[in-house]
């Protein structure tokens, strides 16, 4: 079904999008924890049991479906606009960046944003031979030089919702000859994010694209496909799959394919019915809904005396309130406490009585 983008008056929800929260989702708690794991909407916990209950009786169904993990390809390119060519399929953020910290000669200098999130800075750290370098994220394009091999780092930041200036980076690397590597873990499924521009992306699936723990995407261009060696190719990485299953593979299939791990399949089947409900609603219509629950919330964290961490996200991070993130999920309220702040995040599930029951539940202490 389509969902027509419904303009917001007066930092008002949309309300088709609130019509929509019934419907799709069957939470009973007040979930304001995407940036942690999002929710999956009823028509993926659907295909998962449907999956289960197939391997639970011995039918062939339950061995998983590889059309609808071509399918998944085609759903993740569509929303970040590449082609499906383009993108490999795999399990985890770290393991796709630690395919891009391998191609990397020793010596190499990788820049990344201070405090950002491990999966993007572990690979290059534990090889030992790179000379990983830190700057400020704000600052992170002017920490470009002549001996930078690549920038990596993630569109928004987890920790508090700080979102990079993606176009300066690229610009600086482009003057440099550095590559780029671009988490949108945090971005991709709220904020229109487009991958092309960029060597390597990498996203979590289980995030804001609402599907679970086992489905990561890697989108590599095809000049960078040159640069990587499918280290743990299966013969999922094969030109021709189902004549690769013994012996040495006789050819890599030809596109980024070739760098995917063997699907779990559990969760790319709860990840094609949740990539098509965002195409459905459509980022804009996704985008607006967040936001302005967002900014509902910190007007009030305001009219409160809390100063958040600055920004448009819909990642809110308040400093000093981490203390507060258990009593809030005793009381059903489920935040989290990051790098010392309370940590709310708001997605398609939430709605304006989710954001004033916690800014409620904060002005009672």
């Amino acid at each position: 079904m389509d969902f027509e983008v419904v303009a917001v008056h007066s930092g008002r929800m949309d309300l088709a999008l609130a019509a929509l929260t019934g419907a799709e989702f069957s939470r009973t708690t007040t979930h304001l924890n995407t940036a942690t794991c999002g929710i999956m909407p009823r028509r993926s916990v659907a295909a998962v049991r449907e999956l289960a209950e197939a391997a639970g009786a011995g039918e062939a169904a339950g061995f998983g479906d590889f059309g609808r993990v071509e399918r998944v390809r085609e759903l993740f390119a569509r929303l970040v606009g590449v082609h499906p060519d383009r993108v490999s399929l795999g399990s985890a953020v770290a393991t796709h960046v630690a395919l891009v910290a391998a191609a990397l000669p020793p010596g190499a200098e990788v820049l990344i944003p201070e405090g950002d999130f491990a999966s993007v800075i572990n690979p290059f750290v534990v090889r030992g031979d790179l000379k990983v370098r830190f700057a400020p994220l704000e600052g992170i394009a002017g920490a470009v030089g002549a001996g930078t091999a690549l920038v990596a780092l993630s569109a928004v930041q987890s920790a508090d919702g700080r979102a990079a200036d993606l176009a300066a980076v690229r610009e600086a690397t482009a003057g440099v000859g550095a590559r780029m590597l671009v988490d949108a873990t945090q971005a991709a499924g709220w904020l229109p994010f487009d991958a092309s521009p960029y060597d390597y992306t990498v996203t979590a699936g289980y995030k804001w694209l609402l599907a679970a723990r086992g489905a990561s995407y890697l989108t590599v261009s095809e000049e960078a496909q040159e640069s990587l060696v499918p280290l743990h190719a299966g013969w999922v990485a094969a030109a021709s799959m189902w004549e690769a299953t013994y012996g040495p593979m006789a050819e890599l299939a030809r596109t980024a394919r070739r760098f995917d791990e063997s699907p779990a399949f559990l969760a790319y089947h709860a990840a094609e019915p949740a990539l098509e409900l965002l195409l459905d609603v459509g980022a804009g219509a996704v985008h607006a809904h967040d936001t302005v629950l967002a900014g509902r919330y910190r007007a009030g964290l305001a009219e409160l005396g809390h100063r958040p961490v600055p920004g448009s996200a819909p990642i809110v991070s308040v400093p000093g309130l981490a203390d507060r993130q258990p009593a809030l999920a005793a009381a059903g309220i489920h935040t989290a406490a990051r790098a010392g702040s309370l940590r709310a995040s708001f997605h398609l599930y939430n709605t304006e009585a989710d954001v004033d029951r916690l800014l409620n539940a904060l002005a009672d202490a």
